[in-house]
C-alpha cells in the first residue's frame, strides 16, 4: 500500500510539474492589435510597387533609444503601418549638423539590425555631414515571426519585396515629417535583395535622387533556376509560371530603364554568382540606362581595392549634388573609390 501511495504521489507531482512548466514556456499568442491605432485600418496591395493602390496608416513612431556620441546622434524608433509588423528604424544624424542630405541603407536576406548599432558604422556613414537611415526588409531579422518555417523570404518573394518597397516609401514620408533632413537630396544603397528593393522604390518615388545597387537579385527566370540561395528541394516551386508572374513587375531588368533618377551605380562581384547567377548579372547590367555607372570585380580585386570604409563615398557624394548641372560637372571629376572597406565586405557576405 505504501508503495502504491508513493507511486500515486509521484505521478501527481509529475503531472503538476509538467502542467506548470507548460504554462510557463507555452508560446504566447500574438496580442490583438489595438483597434484605436491607425495601422489596424491599413489596406495593402503587395502586387504593386507604388502605394497608389494601398492605404497604409502609420502609428505614432515610438522612440526606444537615443545615443549621443561625439560625432553623431543615433535614434532607434519603432514604426508600424501594419498590425504585428513593427519595424526597428535607425536614424543616425551628424552631431550639431544643419538639415542634412540622407541615405537609406537596406541589406538583403538574411540581415539583422546589428550593423546599425555599431558606432564605427554610424561614424563612417555620417562622415561628411550625411544622415543615415536603416532597417531590415520584410520577413527577415526581427520581422520574421509567427510564420511556419516553410514560409520564408523567397517562398513569399512577392510579399517580401512588395511590402519592403512600400516600407521605403513610408519611411520617406516619416523622414519628411521630421524636418531635420534634406528631402531634396535623398539617396539609397541596397545589397542583394535590398538592391532589388532600392530599384523598385526608385522606379516609383522621385524623392530618391540616387541609387547604388550592389549585386541586386533579379532576372527572375534565371535567378530562380540557378541561385544557390534556393534549396534544391524547393526550387521546382519557384520556377513555375505562376510564381514568376507574381514577381515579374519587381524585376530590376524591367525596372532599371524606368528609374526616375539618372544617378545610378551598379556594382557586381563575380564571387557572388552563387547568390545572383552570372546569367542574371549580365541581364541586369544590360538593362542599365545610358549614363549609369557599372563596375564589375572578381573577388580578390574587389577586396584589394577596398580601404577605409569608402564603399559609400559614391552615394554620399551624389546626394550632395543639388541639380543635374552640377551632376554633369561632377562626372568630369576623378572617379570615387570603387571599393568596400574590409568591414563592409564582411557585411556583404552576411546577406
Amino acid at each position: 500500500m505504501k508503495f502504491i501511495t508513493r507511486i500515486l504521489t509521484f505521478l501527481f507531482v509529475l503531472a503538476v510539474t509538467v502542467s506548470f512548466a507548460q504554462s510557463v514556456i507555452a508560446p504566447l499568442a500574438p496580442a490583438r492589435p489595438d483597434p484605436s491605432l491607425p495601422s489596424t485600418s491599413t489596406q495593402e496591395d503587395i502586387s504593386t510597387i507604388s502605394l497608389d493602390k494601398s492605404d497604409l496608416h502609420a502609428d505614432p513612431p515610438v522612440l526606444v533609444e537615443k545615443d549621443e556620441e561625439a560625432d553623431f546622434v543615433r535614434e532607434l524608433f519603432h514604426v508600424e503601418w501594419r498590425p504585428h509588423d513593427s519595424i526597428y528604424l535607425y536614424v543616425v544624424r551628424p552631431r550639431n549638423g544643419p538639415k542634412t542630405p540622407v541615405v537609406i541603407y537596406l541589406y538583403g536576406h538574411p540581415s539583422e539590425t546589428d550593423r546599425y548599432q555599431d558606432d564605427g558604422w554610424c561614424k563612417r556613414r555620417t562622415a561628411g555631414g550625411i544622415a543615415a537611415v536603416g532597417f531590415v526588409p520584410a520577413l527577415t531579422g526581427q520581422r520574421y515571426h509567427d510564420r511556419p518555417m516553410k514560409e520564408w523570404f523567397v517562398s513569399e518573394l512577392q510579399e517580401s519585396l512588395g511590402k519592403s518597397a512600400h516600407d521605403v516609401q513610408m519611411v520617406l514620408n516619416y523622414l519628411g515629417q521630421r524636418g531635420d533632413v534634406d528631402m531634396s537630396n535623398v539617396g539609397m544603397f541596397g545589397v542583394g535583395a535590398g538592391g532589388t528593393i532600392a530599384a523598385m522604390a526608385a522606379s516609383v518615388d522621385s524623392r530618391i535622387k540616387a541609387v547604388y545597387l550592389l549585386d541586386p537579385w533579379g532576372d527572375w527566370p534565371a535567378w530562380t533556376a540557378q541561385s544557390e540561395i534556393i534549396p534544391e528541394e524547393e526550387r521546382p516551386r519557384y520556377i513555375t509560371p505562376d510564381f514568376l508572374k507574381k514577381v515579374a513587375a519587381f524585376d530590376p531588368v524591367a525596372l532599371l530603364p524606368r528609374l526616375k533618377t539618372q544617378r545610378i551605380r551598379l556594382d557586381q562581384v563575380s564571387d557572388d554568382v552563387g547568390n545572383t547567377p552570372e546569367d542574371a548579372q549580365k541581364h541586369i547590367e544590360a538593362a542599365l540606362p545610358s549614363g549609369a555607372e557599372h563596375h564589375h570585380f572578381d573577388g580578390p580585386e574587389f577586396f584589394s581595392v577596398s580601404s577605409g570604409g569608402r564603399v559609400f563615398d559614391w552615394i554620399k557624394f551624389q546626394v550632395k549634388i543639388p541639380d543635374s548641372k552640377e551632376h554633369q560637372s561632377a562626372s568630369t571629376q576623378p572617379p570615387l573609390p570603387d571599393a568596400h572597406g574590409q568591414q563592409e565586405g564582411a557585411e556583404k557576405r552576411q546577406r
